[in-house]
């Protein structure tokens, strides 16, 4: 089950495990758009917008767990790089008993809750009761989406990349029928879009279950390791709590700036919905690096090559800014047709077009600082990138946003300009913290 990534071609090493984690990033992102396209095609507007205002919020949720396990992927790669299975097998028990009882607490409050968090994304009346439903039925899938994420994280720790694009590609598969038997055949709309998320979730992790039954790894897990222990929580938790708050708060952002766009219409809410989706398609590569560099380098640090480790991020950096180029470059010609896809409202396409061309230079921009943040993930370094995320947010994302919305009523695309201008702040950030921490190596190699 583990892979050893400290050892052979640096840059082989780095495509051979990023590719199953690239596909594993599109197959769960059409999983999430296959909801948003089957309910645009056989519902209105206003469903389409109680889909997309729902799916940011889990989305959001989502996020903040893969966060807070990236403190496991980290630890485990640290352990499988040091030849530790025991201490491995502990990060990986722990993990288990702390993120199911963290999914059962979320799953409770976040019900009682779902009024208030509607009232609160300032959705249009028009779509409140299909957000209701949608979210409220995605709340009680909340210990399946945990599930998955935590099996995913403790694969790509052990350095295994591909079983997790396996077990999404199920979900994704049973989403898509499902959506189109709720939705198509059935006429749930919004309620049914969840209805096909959360199932396909549960058959995801069933089997991925029966695949760690069957499997016999090099790691045996006992009973003891399930046991809560304090120094093995606190260093999960040291990277990863970190990384929650900081991608919470990117989220937190991106929700502002939806209830910016909800305040302005029906039209432009559906719109900068279908963006933020789209958006995520072309964020699958720099996603995907980021992941990728934080386990590996992991390991490596762990193994105590560190020139390997850095090797790796300039590839990465490499890979990441030649694709957002490309994309941006891309994005421009055909922004009208892409939102098009998921809307039959001619008006809808043309303002999520504007959003989408002045949007998509965030791939160069945030791909940089993903791919710097995700190495200093893997040196236990999180609370970096908590920071520089909290600086471009409060400094630009959100107040850029508020004005474009505010001071330029007939389009989008001065909105859509605030995300790269955070991220070049972040940019700045990393680079300075980069060139810092290059001069003290000891202080931070030994973390």
């Amino acid at each position: 089950m583990e892979r050893d990534l400290t050892s052979g071609s640096v840059f082989k090493t780095v495509v051979y495990f990023s590719l199953p984690y690239l596909l594993s990033y599109f197959l769960q992102t059409l999983y999430g758009m296959a909801d948003l396209f089957i309910v645009g095609q056989f519902g209105g507007v206003s469903s389409t917008t109680a889909v997309s205002i729902g799916s940011q919020i889990m989305h959001m949720l989502t996020v903040m767990i893969v966060g807070l396990a990236m403190g496991s992927t980290v630890m485990i790669g640290r352990s499988i790089g040091a030849k530790n299975k025991r201490q491995a097998a502990e990060c990986i028990g722990n993990t288990v008993t702390m993120f199911m009882g963290i999914s059962m607490v979320l799953m409770a409050v976040l019900l009682v809750l779902v009024r208030p968090i509607v009232g609160i994304m300032s959705t249009p009346a028009e779509a409140v009761e299909g957000t209701v439903r949608y979210l409220t039925i995605c709340f009680i899938g909340i210990p399946f989406i945990t599930a998955y994420n935590i099996i995913s994280s403790i694969f790509r720790g052990m350095g295994d990349s591909k079983s997790p694009m396996y077990f999404i590609a199920v979900a994704c598969a049973a989403n898509i029928g499902l959506d189109y038997l709720f939705i198509g055949l059935l006429g749930l709309d919004a309620a049914g879009a969840a209805l096909g998320t959360t199932i396909a979730q549960a058959i995801s992790v069933v089997v991925s279950m029966v695949v760690i039954l069957k499997r016999k790894g090099g790691i045996r897990l006992e009973k003891s390791d399930f046991r809560p222990k304090r120094m093995t929580m606190k260093n999960i938790l040291k990277v990863g709590v970190p990384v929650c708050l900081q991608d919470g708060f990117i989220q937190v952002s991106f929700v502002v700036i939806t209830i910016f766009a909800n305040q302005r219409g029906l039209t432009d809410a559906a719109a900068v919905g279908i963006v933020e989706k789209i958006i995520s398609i072309l964020f699958l590569v720099p996603s995907s690096m980021m992941s990728t560099i934080s386990a590996l380098a992991a390991q490596n640090i762990g193994a105590g090559k560190h020139d390997r480790a850095k090797l790796t991020l300039k590839y990465v950096l490499m890979i990441t800014v030649t694709y957002g180029l490309i994309m941006t470059i891309i994005v421009q010609f055909v922004s009208v047709p892409l939102v098009g896809l998921f809307t039959n409202d001619g008006a809808v396409a043309v303002s999520g077009a504007g959003y989408l061309r002045s949007y998509a230079s965030d791939c160069i921009f945030a791909g940089i600082h993903f791919c710097l943040s995700g190495y200093f993930y893997a040196y236990g370094l999180s609370v970096i990138s908590f920071i520089h995320n909290s600086i471009s947010i409060v400094c630009a994302r959100i107040p850029l946003s508020y004005y474009a919305s505010v001071h330029f009523k007939d389009t989008l695309f001065p909105m859509g300009c605030a995300a790269p201008a955070g991220s070049l702040i972040s940019v700045i950030i990393c680079a300075g913290v980069f060139i810092w921490l290059e001069h003290h190596e000891d202080k931070y190699q030994n973390t």
